[in-house]
């Protein structure tokens, strides 16, 4: 069968060979309670992360750049996977928090099919996601928290090869962003809560895709703003990728979003652009 679920639409038959974004059936990398998400995903005891291995985006800078090149990770049937979720609820998750599985989203239906945790179930995705893929998902998410990476089509071109990047991730938040938002304090139960990295020398373009966000997003809606840039991944040929943001640039990002009306914004500090918060690969997961 032809492969067309993510936005390259490369048409591998994914049982026999690797499609664009590096894998053939479903990957994982690592799953465990990641304590470094967002607050209101994390809250107490941390998230139960499932990274899958694969990527359609590919950005030359991915701080996880090893599992989204399909460099590492271990094969699992649906059904394995289900029961990784069982796990993770009853190792006490506040929340299932599925890592950049947009080019798998079909295996992951299944999955959830076979079980859904009765806790808040996290799409974590890098916002290049076909419609298809979101209309196959939504029966089983509660919680979409998308990246909103790039506006401009030079910039998105320039680090992912990807010069639809906007015009996929804006028709894919917008549907998204229809989810109601549900709180329990601070804990979100349902709702979209969008990520966007500050990159060097980018923060005009952060502008811009706050301008949209704000046309979109409900108003309870949480936004997080990250400073964790660190200079990883495949960057030799992109000398402007080689330092950490400023904190002028941050501020001006975040200072923005105040200004625009934001209201639930989570932001991070200068250490947060650290290496040491790049998860620990498990070896038992590599083939």
């Amino acid at each position: 069968m032809q492969c067309t679920l993510c936005p390259l639409k490369c048409g591998a038959d994914r049982e026999k060979q690797a499609g664009r974004c590096g894998v053939k059936g479903l990957s994982i990398a690592k799953y465990y309670l990641h304590p470094y998400e967002e607050p209101p995903i994390c809250h107490t005891n941390g998230a139960g992360a499932v990274f899958f291995c694969g990527c359609s985006l590919r950005c030359v800078f991915c701080q996880n750049y090893e599992v989204s090149r399909a460099r590492r990770g271990k094969a699992v049937s649906p059904r394995e996977l289900a029961q990784i979720f069982r796990g993770l609820e009853e190792a006490g998750a506040d929340s299932l928090d599925l890592v950049t599985g947009d080019h798998v989203a079909d295996r992951l239906a299944e999955a959830l099919s076979y079980y859904k945790p009765n806790i808040p179930v996290v799409f974590n995705s890098g916002g290049y996601i076909s419609l298809r893929a979101i209309e196959l998902l939504e029966p089983f998410i509660d919680i979409w928290m998308p990246d909103c990476k790039f506006f401009s089509k030079e910039l998105s071109k320039r680090y992912t090869g990807r010069a639809d990047y906007f015009e996929v991730a804006s028709a894919a938040l917008s549907r998204m962003a229809k989810k109601p938002a549900l709180w329990d304090g601070n804990k979100l139960l349902t709702g979209i809560m969008v990520r966007h990295l500050v990159l060097p020398g980018c923060t005009s373009d952060s502008l811009k895709i706050l301008d949209f966000l704000k046309d979109i997003l409900p108003a309870d809606a949480p936004l997080s703003i990250m400073r964790q840039y660190t200079p990883m991944g495949e960057i030799e040929g992109f000398p402007e990728l080689q330092r950490k943001i400023t904190a002028r640039e941050y501020r001006r990002v975040v200072d923005y979003a105040l200004a625009l009306g934001f209201t639930r914004i989570y932001t991070q500090g200068k250490e947060s652009a650290s290496a040491s918060f790049v998860p620990v690969w498990d070896d038992a997961l590599n083939d």
